[in-house]
């Protein structure tokens, strides 16, 4: 069945439809249905799936009373009435016009047109029309014009009927009607389908009320919130919250801001603020944060920071090469790192040493003395991520500490701050991003004051940031004020002479680590290591070597201990092979499943996240959790 249905009150209108239909190659079902069984069809038309139903005189005004779905009526005009009345146009005694009032609304300018003796008979429902025709009929009329339900109750008292009947232009004017409102319609249902998810996934708890102060929005974080698994829209707000505050602000019309409550064990931030249109009060919206959640997550950040120190902990000569595509890049690179005060933009895959480099080229800098600050863009949600870039005054937000915090630009004063994986960092934090590289200066959210801070900006990235730009996803004149000085680190397939260095340093530090006697590496093992293409780079290096110590049985690490087939080596996939024949711990199989999806989207950290169905936050913290983070 069609989405649209076209419901005709007599046949001849049903057969001019399916010419209209056919003419036109439109995607419209037909069935004859006057009043009462018309609305029938309707309602079983409306239970299997139809849209938009179309119809004519009292028919269509039976059907939309009836059904939940919009209703289209088939306009009858002066013209379809004139063409009824053309074989009376020399007749002199009074004319009945009966009909519903939808049919018969055009005839007051026909009265003054035509010169006709003209009486209108409107009914107001089906069994009202024998009596009112009779009436008519008592006072000498004899001819009747009018629709459907009229004529077939002049025609059963003895008396001429001619029917109106819809023209074809009017048909298709109808159906044209109803596929713009089935389109309206279904970009409604994917609007309200949008708008539904953005408040179901969205931080904060929202619930919103009309006038009367029922419910019309009650998103999935409210329900946790407040525990509420059913859905209340449509109920008082006061009958699912008991203290709720929100018939107040209907009421005063003032918003009430950053209060605090507490519900069960959370502690909830709750904004209140009327909704007013052209000077009335239509409702209210109420948003709740979870402070104690959020409070947990800063806890976490300033712990992984503190941790990390605010000192870079690697120079060059941590960086093992042979290669002299490596040699002349660290070369550049402790030219770059003279440069005090210009933006270093280091480019390269997921696990080529990245964050090496920019550690590096502080420790060679003049700034080698001032704190180093790196932080992760991709790793954080927009709002915690500008609040450490850029610190909050006190009383900023609900929750905010007591004199606020100081953020992470302020904290590298006069020294370097790096930013891995630019990329990703959000449109609205490229701009203020963009302000602090212009002006060398920063402003706390919420505050009104500025501060200077004089910090050298590392970028990094495993994006190409120059078709994000064409994508509209990176800002053009952030590119350019980072793209001062380039580096590109090269993947670990073109430049295999490394590799050996690298196992090696590898062997003695899990040797070391994992408190076991492996001395080396058999040659064959070596040859096949040679022979991957390593989409991982470094770090997938680094982790074969891990799981090879791990399982080595003898003084030097064998092929079977590389968990690596010769077919795969051949076929340089070093990702590819089947997990369950190994006898490997829940922990090395989701490792090797990210590594699988980081082969398969190019070493893309959100494709990647995308395949496996989780966060990117969670792919950066399984990567950490097992060492294998450069």
């Amino acid at each position: 069945m069609n989405n649209i249905l076209l419901i005709a009150p007599y046949e001849e209108l049903e057969k001019t439809a399916k010419e209209v239909i056919m003419e036109h190659n439109l995607q419209v079902d037909v069935i004859q249905g006057n009043l009462s069984d018309g609305s029938n069809i309707a309602k079983r038309a409306e239970e299997k799936g139809v849209e938009v139903i179309i119809s004519r005189g009292g028919t269509y005004q039976s059907i939309k009373n009836v059904v939940n779905i919009p209703v289209i009526e088939i306009q009858v005009s002066a013209f379809d009435i004139l063409r009824a009345l053309k074989d009376l146009l020399g007749y002199r005694g009074p004319i009945g016009i009966v009909g519903y009032e939808n049919v018969v609304f055009g005839i007051d300018t026909l009265i003054d047109v035509l010169g006709l003796d003209l009486i209108r008979v409107i009914f107001k429902n089906e069994e009202e029309a024998p009596r009112q025709v009779y009436e008519v009929a008592s006072k000498g009329v004899r001819e009747f014009v009018g629709d459907t339900i009229g004529i077939k109750t002049v025609k059963s008292m003895g008396f001429r009927g001619r029917l109106i009947e819809s023209g074809k232009e009017a048909i298709l004017s109808a159906i044209y009607e109803a596929r713009r409102v089935l389109k309206i319609r279904r970009d409604e249902r994917a609007r309200a389908e949008r708008f539904k998810v953005i408040m179901d996934f969205i931080h904060d708890g929202i619930i919103a009320v009309d006038e009367k102060g029922c419910i019309t929005i009650f998103n999935k974080t409210a329900g946790e919130i407040f525990k509420k698994s059913d859905n209340p829209v449509g109920k008082p707000v006061s009958e699912l919250l008991e203290t709720t505050k929100l018939p107040e602000v209907l009421k005063t019309g003032e918003p009430q801001l950053g209060e605090l409550q507490r519900v069960g064990d959370v502690v909830i931030a709750t904004n209140r603020v009327p909704i007013i249109v052209d000077g009335e009060i239509k409702g209210a919206v109420a948003t709740f944060q979870d402070v104690t959640q959020i409070q947990k997550m800063e806890q976490k950040i300033r712990r992984e920071l503190h941790q990390k120190g605010l000192v870079a902990k690697y120079s060059f000569k941590d960086i093992i090469h042979k290669s002299q595509i490596m040699e002349d890049l660290i070369y550049r690179a402790k030219k770059y790192a003279e440069l005090d005060s210009t933006t270093v933009l280091i480019l390269g895959e997921t696990g080529t040493g990245k964050e090496l480099f920019a550690h590096s080229i502080h420790n060679e800098s003049p700034r080698a003395k001032g704190p180093f600050v790196a932080i992760n863009c991709a790793a954080l949600p927009e709002n915690l991520l500008e609040s450490e870039l850029f610190g909050y005054a006190e009383g900023a937000f609900t929750g905010a500490r007591r004199g606020g915090k100081i953020g992470l630009f302020e904290m590298a004063h006069m020294g370097t701050i790096f930013l891995d994986e630019i990329g990703d960092m959000p449109l609205n934090l490229q701009s203020r991003l963009l302000r602090v590289i212009q002006e060398k200066e920063v402003m706390r959210i919420g505050d009104d004051r500025v501060i200077p801070v004089d910090v050298r900006i590392i970028a990094s990235t495993n994006r190409n940031l120059e078709e994000d730009i064409e994508k509209g996803t990176f800002r053009r004149d952030l590119f350019y004020r980072l793209n001062v000085l380039k580096l590109i680190i090269p993947p670990l397939r073109e430049r295999k002479e490394d590799i050996p260095l690298l196992v090696d340093l590898f062997v003695e530090k899990y040797s070391a680590r994992l408190g076991k006697k492996v001395n080396g590496i058999t040659q064959k093992a070596r040859d096949l290591l040679m022979n991957l293409d390593y989409p991982g780079n470094v770090r997938e290096l680094k982790g074969i070597i891990e799981r090879a110590v791990a399982f080595a049985e003898s003084e030097y690490i064998e092929e079977a201990d590389l968990g690596i087939s010769n077919q795969a080596a051949k076929q340089n996939d070093a990702i590819s092979r089947d997990i369950f024949k190994g006898n490997f711990t829940l922990k090395e199989i989701e490792i090797m499943a990210i590594r699988e999806a980081l082969a398969k989207t190019r070493n893309n950290i959100s494709g990647a996240a995308r395949l496996l169905g989780v966060d990117r936050t969670t792919i950066w913290r399984k990567i950490k959790e097992s060492g294998l983070m450069q």
